[in-house]
């Protein structure tokens, strides 16, 4: 019966450590060590002419969650300048119905001619706008962002690390169901195979790849605050209602980082 545990501890470690390489493999592949060109800023609220020095809250939104984080703060921009209500119970609604820029005009046109809509479905027809795809675009041409070849490295590293967990789930199962008699101590060695295996994989991937990014390449994130290279940026004239603090951090960190707890109630509501 051990012998069954442990076939599947190394099969997992096996299959996780591969999958872990091969995501690997494809972010090596997609940042190249030549510098590239900065891109473009993206016209946003914050910075009404789009003149920037470094990155937009739309890029930084991008490079640190993805095409949803970029939902959540164009969201809660139009909120904060009293241009969208958005309900706790996970409903958006139109106050405005005017955009001031491609992702704005895009996030209307998602809410669509009732003026209200769920936020789940506004994050996800924002995911597939051709508004928001130019912000990836652009991010991935100036080698900023990884492209759609690239991404599924933290999941790679969640998979290893749940081999490890099963690894040692199925050495205490073997260990508990051993036959009387039998050597509890060398059947237990056989299970460190799979335990160096995966272990040895995330040391390597911690040295070598961390932080962990499915947006960002290492260039992307030397360009977001609190790394080497980053470049601030000041809004030509200031929003008169939204915090760019506030927005930052929410580009940043997503919505658990935000103060207000009637907009963290309101993306958490609706599945963010």
């Amino acid at each position: 019966m051990w012998l069954l545990f442990l076939l599947v501890a190394c099969v997992a470690a096996a299959l996780s450590c591969a999958q872990l390489c091969r995501a690997a493999v494809a972010v090596a592949r997609a940042t190249g060590p030549a510098p590239r060109p900065a891109p473009a800023p993206v016209p946003d609220t914050a910075a009404p002419d789009g003149s920037a020095a470094g990155l937009t809250l739309y890029e930084m939104a991008y490079l640190s969650g993805g095409p949803h984080r970029l939902a959540d703060v164009v969201l809660v921009l139009m909120a904060q300048q009293r241009r969208l209500l958005l309900a706790h119970t996970g409903w958006a609604t139109v106050v405005d119905p005017v955009g001031q820029d491609p992702v704005e005009r895009a996030t209307l046109s998602a809410i669509g001619p009732d003026g209200q809509r769920r936020i789940p479905a506004i994050r996800e027809a924002l995911v597939a706008d051709e508004a928001v795809r130019a912000v990836g675009d652009r991010l991935v041409a100036a080698g900023l962002a990884l492209p759609a070849a690239a991404r599924g490295l933290r999941n790679a590293v969640r998979q290893v690390q749940g081999a490890t967990v099963l690894a040692l789930l199925c050495a205490a199962a073997a260990y508990a169901t051993a036959p009387a008699g039998e050597d509890r101590g060398q059947l237990l060695i056989w299970f460190t195979l799979p335990l160096i295996l995966t272990l040895g994989t995330l040391a390597v991937a911690r040295f070598e790849l961390h932080p962990y990014s499915d947006w960002a390449t290492d260039a992307g994130e030397e360009r977001l605050p609190g790394r080497p290279g980053f470049t601030t940026f000041t809004p030509s004239s200031p929003a008169p209602v939204a915090p760019l603090a506030s927005l930052m951090t929410l580009a940043l960190h997503g919505p658990r980082a935000l103060t207000d707890p009637a907009l963290r109630a309101a993306l958490h509501s609706s599945g963010a």
